[in-house]
């Protein structure tokens, strides 16, 4: 049974993604980092052979980055349209869950996901959970997987901050929900995210910490 996952993004605006990297890399290196990520995310969604792919663009998707991907991984654009996170991401499974069992939702920031945990996280549906999660380092988590969607699951929650899956995992028990929740990764978000990044190798051409320091 096939698993749509959704990557969501922003449109690569310098100066309005990765703001805290901004005083190590500049807005333009930044925003750049950010189309590298949102590539990554995308080849990873394509590679772990789960089914359609889906890129849901932030504002919209009108910007020519999306279009260029669209082109390059041969996947589907939607806007996340309005609202906080929660509301983006209910809308975006409320659209997908009307259409297919089940469905995966992932950031674009998060580099150390790999196409083996969207595969293992998929099977968590498979076998009867309502929901799983990759929790972040940060608090927060990187991939939602959903068989249902409530509102609830994504009410009240202070998106950005590390009580986001703590806030979520009291959520799910209030709806009554199973889980189950996948080992977890980091993602990329400060100066020493962008060091690790380059430390490991994940994506490949990027500037040492010191040298992006002195650019």
């Amino acid at each position: 049974m096939t698993s749509p996952i959704l990557v969501f993004a922003k449109a690569p605006e310098p100066g309005k993604v990765k703001t805290r990297l901004v005083p190590l890399l500049g807005a333009d290196g930044a925003a750049a980092l950010h189309r590298d990520l949102v590539r990554h995310a995308l080849a990873t969604a394509n590679s772990a052979g789960l089914g359609p792919v889906e890129l849901w663009c932030a504002p919209d998707e009108r910007h020519p980055f999306f279009a260029a991907c669209a082109q390059e991984f041969g996947i589907a654009l939607k806007p996340q349209g309005e609202g906080d996170l929660g509301a983006r991401m209910l809308r975006a499974f409320e659209a997908t869950l009307g259409q297919t069992p089940r469905a995966l939702l992932i950031g674009s920031d998060c580099p150390s996901l790999t196409s083996e945990d969207l595969r293992n996280a998929a099977c968590a549906l498979e076998t009867g959970n309502d929901a799983v999660f990759t929790p972040a380092e940060d608090g927060g988590y990187m991939l939602v997987g959903l068989t249902r969607a409530a509102p609830e699951l994504f009410e009240g929650v202070a998106w950005g901050t590390p009580m986001v899956m703590a806030e979520t995992r009291k959520h799910l028990s209030e709806l009554g929900w199973h889980w189950q929740e996948l080992p977890t990764r980091w993602d990329v978000d400060r100066p020493e995210d962008y060091a690790r990044l380059v430390r490991e190798g994940l994506l490949p051409g990027l500037v040492p910490f010191a040298e992006a320091g002195n650019a």
